[in-house]
């Protein structure tokens, strides 16, 4: 049962978990990761300052930031190698995360 409250804690050291949700990008492709029976797993990434945190052996993601008028802002990709991405401190305000794995959207928002 600690486990279970530790994972629900929106912070982690000084970084706190951007919450992600998760959408088909092509609404013409099938649903699923190709495996009927299992679900697709949200990314755990964490932001600290200008620092987008990622766990290590994830997939390729297409990182994108878009203002809160809908307009892309900054984007790159993040490799599976990467576990950091530092976004550019010129940045300010509120800002839609967009990681694209494939089909597969994560979009959250985050403050800079």
């Amino acid at each position: 049962m600690i486990v279970g409250a530790f994972l629900l804690s929106t912070s982690l050291w000084a970084k706190t978990i951007v919450p992600l949700s998760v959408n088909i990008e092509e609404d013409d492709q099938p649903a699923g990761n190709g495996n009927p029976r299992t679900p697709i797993e949200v990314p755990l990434v964490y932001i600290e300052d200008y620092t987008l945190s990622f766990e290590t052996n994830h997939p390729d993601y297409i990182l994108t930031l878009k203002d809160e008028d809908g307009y892309v802002v900054y984007t790159t990709t993040v490799f599976s190698t990467d576990i950091e991405v530092i976004l550019p401190s010129t940045l300010s305000g509120d800002y839609e995360v967009n990681l694209v794995m494939g089909n597969w959207l994560f979009t959250g928002w985050i403050n800079l």
